[in-house]
């Protein structure tokens, strides 16, 4: 069995974060790391401004403030008709980043496997491998984004796989898995007694015609789906670092086991304001959507304008845009033996004053021909990006 130090070595640092550190340097607009540059409501902030001078300041029972989880227990029965109980199916963790750690470390022993669909968000590889579990990649489509269920079931099957992580509304895709496709997840998953640990981080972030189906709600899902979520993308307060998640008592209580040694607990100041924003009612997520869908419908329509090639975002707020056109070569051709999409990433930013993220950290094939962009800006920042983007063809090689 490798060691903690050894499973580390076979996997880099963010790049996702080191991009914002790159835009950071030169000045660039940030569109590679995904957080907002507009507030969060009014009635959130002026409680925590409140709470500031009140408190809670001192820690909270562990698996968070007694009524953090009863509101969020209510907000979850409202949108997906499961009531969750506080007391024994509700964890809240620092960020959705410790409840996907939580979660895999909970279910997961060192020799097992781990499905992830590709592309995937890059801390689930880390996150399964950090667990001393083998990642088992299924690619989807990319075309459509679909999977082949045959290619699923033979990764789900194979031995010592325990679990599958699935994002949905996905990062970096932005695809929204159908209730079809979600099914047959769910099939699979009671045919060989697997779990499911879901990312809904971008649950309130979709775009008509699509919906949102929580895993948990299908037939037989509930006992072996864990859902992770966070506050950070719905009330645009990626700083607050609020996560949670949502399972059946038998595996909560392994969850909190590790929750509880991994950080204590979450910022009780932080849930106590955050009650607030949990019971907000169906406008607050009415003028969410609609005003995703306008900085999507800005962004891309811009894109287009330029002549890009992009992936539509049916949820989430990513976009990958394909820069064959530029001419970068092969893989490894590049200073440093840099991948052809990371080098563009770099010059983008310092040439161009736009960051990105190189597509291939989202995919276990030989991609190298994407990169992601994000929207979640103010109007002002995405109209000066695609001001910047219109010379994009000094790149060109």
């Amino acid at each position: 069995m490798k060691l903690l130090s050894e499973r580390t070595e076979t996997f880099t640092d963010s790049v996702i974060r080191r991009m914002t550190r790159i835009a950071n340097a030169c000045g660039a607009i940030n569109l590679s790391q995904g957080f907002p540059d507009f507030d969060p409501p009014e009635a959130l902030t002026k409680r925590l401004s409140e709470v500031a001078l009140t408190g809670p300041h001192q820690y909270a029972i562990t698996f968070g403030a007694q009524n953090f989880r009863e509101a969020l227990s209510d907000k979850q029965f409202h949108f997906s008709g499961l009531r969750y109980d506080p007391q024994t199916e509700i964890v809240i963790t620092c960020g959705s980043t410790e409840a996907m750690m939580a979660s895999m470390m909970s279910v997961c022993n060192p020799g097992d496997k781990v499905v992830l669909f590709s592309p995937f968000y890059e801390n689930y590889s880390a996150d399964t491998i950090l667990c001393g579990a083998t990642p088992v990649y299924v690619p989807l489509s990319p075309v459509d984004l679909s999977f082949d269920a045959d290619v699923l079931e033979s990764a789900m099957k194979q031995p010592g796989v325990k679990a599958l992580v699935l994002c949905n509304p996905a990062n970096p895709s932005g695809k929204v898995f159908t209730r079809e496709e979600l099914s047959v997840i769910a099939f699979l998953a009671v045919k060989y007694d697997l779990y499911v640990i879901t990312d809904e981080v971008y649950e309130h972030i979709i775009y008509a015609p699509h919906r949102h189906t929580y895993l948990s709600t299908l037939p037989g899902m509930f006992e072996r789906t864990i859902e992770c979520s966070s506050l950070s993308k719905t009330y645009s307060v990626t700083g607050w670092r609020l996560g949670y998640v949502l399972a059946a008592a038998p595996v909560m209580d392994r969850v909190k086991k590790v929750h509880d040694f991994l950080t204590v607990g979450a910022a009780a100041p932080l849930m106590e304001a955050a009650v607030t924003a949990l019971r907000f009612d169906d406008s607050y997520y009415a003028g969410l959507q609609a005003h995703y869908t306008h900085m999507k419908q800005l962004f891309t329509s811009g894109l287009r304008n330029l002549g890009l090639r992009f992936t539509e975002p049916q949820g989430a707020y990513f976009v990958l845009i394909d820069i064959s056109e530029f001419g970068y070569g092969s893989r490894g051709s590049h200073a440093g033996d840099k991948l052809p999409d990371e080098q563009f990433c770099i010059d983008m930013t310092q040439k161009v004053g736009v960051a990105a993220v190189p597509g291939s950290s989202f995919f276990r094939e030989p991609v190298d021909h994407l990169v992601r962009l994000h929207f979640a800006k103010k109007d002002e920042t995405l109209y000066d990006a695609l001001n910047r983007l219109e010379s994009l063809n000094k790149l060109k090689r």
